[in-house]
């Protein structure tokens, strides 16, 4: 069994078509399909059902592709700590981050990065707090920027507390009322714009709105901070942004609440993180990461020489 027949596996698994797959990889699809055949015969099974429609995992396919998914990346791993002993940072780094975050400006931070170590492949992912946590755990990103409610913590990843910050309401260019600040028991009666009930985008706002007595209605429920704004643009509620980030948003009002819902933003890592990894986690604590209004990140605000939160 050789790395390259589990590249091939992976490659279809993932494409579910052979030519596209050795299209990824760089061969001709023969090469490809007689490797693939190769290994079924070691092995003994068939790793792939194929007719003239499509290709799809058999279960003992589905059964091998998992390990051979961790054989790869332990091999990219070795390779990469390798490099790193005679200094140079290689391999890969997944990024995960929720729409708002605010507390580092992430695009000036990568962009840093990839000049600094231009070997290392770089991806984002951007997703809620509580998946980017498990895909932290389950090791598909190697660090992640999250938003939590302030009693919350991260579990089963090492991380860091960023800062806080309060959030305050938005609403479209036309709404009728002309208070720039107001408290939530006033707002209570609009309809809002929020993430889905249970999000830890949303806990923080609900908390808010118990401790305040109220109750609200939110008929609009969404995944992201853009379709969010879409909606409180075309007049149809009322939506909750994080005071750092609403600014981006220039058409819309921004009205202050005097008991706001607040949030804390996290960056979390693997409990061994790669060398990749760790030279993001060093960049950050350098202070090569500015946050909001240019306040560069300092050593304090960093992980790099913290203690792990797996509380």
């Amino acid at each position: 069994m050789e790395l390259q027949q589990l590249r091939y596996v992976v490659a279809v698994a993932e494409t579910r078509n052979f030519t596209r797959a050795a299209e990824r990889c760089r061969v001709v699809q023969s090469a490809l399909s007689h490797q693939i055949a190769g290994l079924e015969r070691e092995l003994g099974a068939r790793l792939f059902e194929r007719t003239s429609r499509r290709v799809r995992l058999t279960t003992a396919g589905e059964a091998f592709l998992p390990a051979a998914r961790e054989c790869l990346e332990a091999a990219d791993r070795a390779r990469a700590e390798v490099a790193a002993v005679a200094g140079e940072i290689r391999g890969r780094l997944a990024v995960g981050a929720i729409p708002t975050v605010a507390a580092v400006d992430l695009p000036v931070a990568l962009r840093d990065y990839r000049r600094r170590h231009p070997r290392v492949h770089i991806t984002l992912t951007s997703a809620g707090s509580d998946d980017l946590i498990e895909r932290v755990r389950r090791g598909e990103v190697d660090v992640a920027f999250l938003g939590l409610p302030p009693r919350a913590e991260p579990k089963g990843v090492r991380g860091r507390r960023l800062g806080g910050g309060e959030l305050v309401a938005v609403v479209a260019p036309d709404y009728p009322r002309a208070e720039e600040e107001t408290d939530l028991r006033s707002l209570a009666d609009e309809p809002f714009i929020d993430f889905r009930a249970g999000a830890a985008g949303r806990v923080q706002s609900d908390e808010a709105f118990a401790a305040a007595g109220v109750r609200r209605e939110v008929p609009f429920e969404v995944s992201s901070a853009e379709l969010m704004v879409d909606l409180v643009r075309q007049g149809l509620g009322v939506g909750m942004l994080p005071a750092a980030y609403a600014p981006r948003f220039a058409d819309l009002r921004v009205i202050r609440l005097r008991d706001a819902p607040t949030r804390v933003e996290h960056l979390i890592w693997d409990s061994r993180p790669s060398p990749a990894a760790t030279a993001f986690l060093d960049l950050l604590a350098a202070g090569g990461a500015p946050g909001p209004a240019g306040r560069h990140l300092t050593p304090d605000d960093s992980p790099a020489d913290r203690p792990d939160s797996t509380k």
